[in-house]
């Protein structure tokens, strides 16, 4: 046995960020309304959960609905948001009994009050679970989250709360909706597709990206694997030269 083999497995990404694309193209190739495609992809967040759970990743970052989705055609809005109260009906119970604490980023006044009631419910209950951190993106955009901080930092030093001058990239991280996590250190695009689509701007800008051809539907633990494999190939050096760290 050699000595690689008994080596232990390189620790897996502390936070995986996921944007999730294709739902609309796998239900179109299959004759079926979009909405099929949307239900498929909510098999898939249960799979990817599941999966990062197992693989001892700690937080996981899905982005579920952008703010720029709001221009989708009413019906189609009307259908997601239906999906999403199904999925936080039905789903709650099952984070908190594995572990696992919700959090919801993004412009929750633009989400009916119904939901952000369930939103509220779910994140109360599984508040002190310390297994895998689910953030989902709903109604989330990435320049509006900096404008949001930066409005909220403008307060700060206009109340005389805080010196101009203290004002560095920490100090403006901490007013961001992700303040207490860690920057994402891989993010994964379904579909074959190859943008950001305002997806934490701030937050991303030293991750790893990996694009797959893997219509989200059909997003599955082994894509999951296979995208960590990718991620331990990669050499990250945060804009150091070869050799200086």
């Amino acid at each position: 046995m050699d000595k690689a083999s008994l080596d232990p497995p390189p620790a897996p990404p502390v936070h995986v960020a996921v944007i999730m694309d294709g739902n609309g193209r796998w239900a179109t190739s299959r004759g079926l309304p979009r909405i099929a495609g949307h239900r498929r992809g909510a098999e898939a967040v249960r799979r990817t959960v599941n999966a990062a759970g197992e693989l001892g990743i700690a937080y996981l970052t899905l982005f579920g609905f952008s703010s720029e989705n709001w221009k989708r055609p009413l019906a189609e809005v009307d259908d997601l948001m239906g999906l999403l109260r199904h999925y936080l009906r039905g789903e709650i119970a099952e984070l908190h009994r594995n572990g696992v604490r919700l959090r919801v980023i993004g412009q929750r006044a633009r989400l009916a009050p119904d939901i952000v009631t369930l939103i509220d419910n779910g994140e109360n209950l599984t508040r002190d679970n310390t297994g895998l951190q689910l953030t989902i993106a709903l109604s989330y955009g990435g320049r509006d989250e900096i404008a949001l901080a930066a409005r909220a930092v403008a307060r700060r030093v206009a109340a005389g709360e805080l010196d101009p001058d203290a004002i560095d990239e920490a100090c403006f991280a901490g007013h961001l909706l992700t303040a207490d996590m860690p920057d994402p250190d891989l993010v994964i695009r379904t579909s074959g597709e190859q943008r950001i689509s305002n997806f934490l701007l701030w937050q991303t800008a030293y991750a790893e990206f990996i694009f797959t051809e893997t219509l989200w539907p059909d997003f599955a633990k082994g894509d999951l694997e296979s995208a960590v494999r990718d991620y331990h190939g990669r050499d990250r050096r945060y804009g150091a030269s070869v050799g200086s760290r």
